[in-house]
């Protein structure tokens, strides 16, 4: 029921001439959803509230609610024509009433941490771009279909939401930076194994894979105590994100995977100095896919102790300082970091693995990351000690990956298995830190088993790896272009 109704929301979104792309889907689908969303949390609070023999104070006022201006009710439980707005008056009661009146939620919040304050920033950062009133009503009234008010109702919105994610990620372009595979995010949750009362963090958060992720490692098939759910619901999942889609996107992923108020903020971390960040703002658990190839200016560039305009570099000098000691990261990072010979990269590595235990690192295959001709590693280490030995593991499952073969749970089990005692195997092999040369800090794959034997693709592939590079130099240039 639930998928047909999401297929029904893009069917009408691709006909409507204010929206485009995958990108435009997403995020018209998320502001409708999440106050639909809230229609049903105002439900469960007032239904707690009357068994408790308390009253209760609406978040939204009469007007704004969804029942009296998106889905009115006649007595027979159908929807009131006579009542529902449609056409220009729809549309133009979101645009001029109702988005400046969800926008004021923020300045009248109490405190960053509540759903008022999510309210305001949401609506803030985003605009309806649906310009037919007659096609908002038509997809109101599919939204109206969907129910928050069970965990399996919340887990199969989740689902269809986060293949909604996959899907703008694979329609390429911008979408990929927001979409990081989640059979890989799974294995860096399950090598990182965060605990509860731990916080988890992510300073480039896209659609929040990361942190959904470890919400799903940490409450399945475990008997939460009161305590422990306050704690996930408060202080264990942290982050921040640039961009005003992928922070609403984020948002909205987290609340449907049962996290109520997520603790994110809208904000270009490479803004902050690396200086500024006290032992109070460090963190246990750090698991990132940060942005690479972006080039930032240099004021970003005087925050960090190595100064690069390279933004993956910066990203991970912010997440060693974030760390505390004994603290665990899992980061990925294109693979050309181990052996890039610049200054930035050599001091970068040089720092890692003093600084810290890198103790595994994952090569990830071409393709892992849909539409993206780039390689891959995945670091894992903890602060606080030197780096003694450093585990390796190259990923092959046999098979050229792509958008219609991409990566999955199995071909990561044996990662995974082998990882908990740093076993040996044809994929497989360990480097003492003393053989690794002291002026390079070259930390290439390379694999004593022969296994980066090379593997003979065909034309086809060879021509889609092409394309990729091709979409990324423009990319590349752009980011240049808006530095001008």
């Amino acid at each position: 029921m639930f998928e047909q109704a999401f297929k029904n929301i893009d069917d009408v979104l691709r006909k409507e001439a204010g929206c485009t792309t995958e990108l435009d889907y997403t995020e018209q689908t998320s502001w409708l959803l999440f106050l639909k969303y809230l229609d049903n949390l105002e439900d469960e609070r007032a239904n707690i509230a009357k068994l408790e023999g308390k009253k209760y104070s609406p978040i939204l006022d009469k007007d704004h609610q969804w029942e009296n201006w998106a889905a009115p009710k006649g007595q027979d439980g159908k929807l009131d024509h006579n009542k529902a707005l449609t056409g220009d008056d729809l549309r133009d009661f979101v645009n001029g009433k109702l988005f400046p009146y969800l926008q004021g939620f923020k300045r009248r919040a109490t405190g960053p941490n509540t759903i008022e304050y999510k309210i305001g920033q949401i609506f803030g950062e985003i605009k309806n771009k649906i310009q037919s009133g007659y096609n908002l009503r038509e997809i109101l009234d599919h939204i109206d279909e969907l129910r928050f008010r069970s965990q399996t109702q919340k887990h199969e919105l989740s689902h269809l939401y986060e293949a909604k994610i996959r899907n703008m990620g694979n329609a390429g372009r911008n979408g990929g930076e927001y979409y990081t595979p989640r059979p890989l995010i799974r294995a860096i949750v399950q090598v990182v194994k965060p605990r509860i009362g731990e916080r988890i963090y992510d300073g480039a958060v896209g659609s929040a894979g990361f942190l959904c992720e470890s919400y799903e490692y940490l409450t399945k098939n475990r008997n939460l105590t009161t305590k422990d759910v306050r704690t996930l619901q408060e202080r264990t999942f942290y982050g921040k994100e640039k961009k005003s889609l992928a922070y609403v996107i984020a948002i909205m992923n987290m609340i449907l995977h049962g996290i109520e108020a997520p603790n994110m903020l809208h904000f270009n971390t490479l803004t902050e100095s690396v200086r500024d960040i006290q032992e109070k703002d460090r963190v246990e658990v750090i698991m990132a896919n940060p942005p690479f190839g972006g080039s930032e200016r240099k004021e970003i560039q005087q925050n960090f102790l190595i100064r690069t305009s390279e933004t993956a570099y910066l990203f991970l000098q912010h997440f060693i300082r974030m760390l505390k000691a004994g603290g665990r990261a899992g980061v990925v990072i294109k693979n050309t970091f181990l052996s890039n010979t610049d200054n930035a990269s050599v001091s970068l590595r040089k720092m890692l693995l003093e600084d810290c235990k890198l103790h595994t690192v994952l090569d990830c295959p071409q393709g892992t990351f849909q539409g993206s001709g780039v390689k891959t590693v995945v670091l894992f280490f903890e602060k606080g000690a030197p780096t003694r030995k450093i585990w390796y593991y190259q990923l092959d499952p046999g098979r050229n990956l792509g958008k219609t073969n991409p990566l999955n749970d199995d071909d990561l089990a044996e990662f995974v298995k082998l990882q908990r005692t740093f076993a040996d195997s044809p994929k497989s092999w360990s480097v003492d830190a003393n053989s690794i040369d002291k002026t390079a800090f070259d930390l290439s794959v390379k694999n004593p088993n022969g296994g980066e034997a090379i593997r003979h693709r065909s034309p086809r592939a060879i021509m889609k790896e092409i394309a990729a590079l091709d979409i990324q130099s423009v990319n590349v240039l752009e980011n240049i272009k808006s530095l001008l």
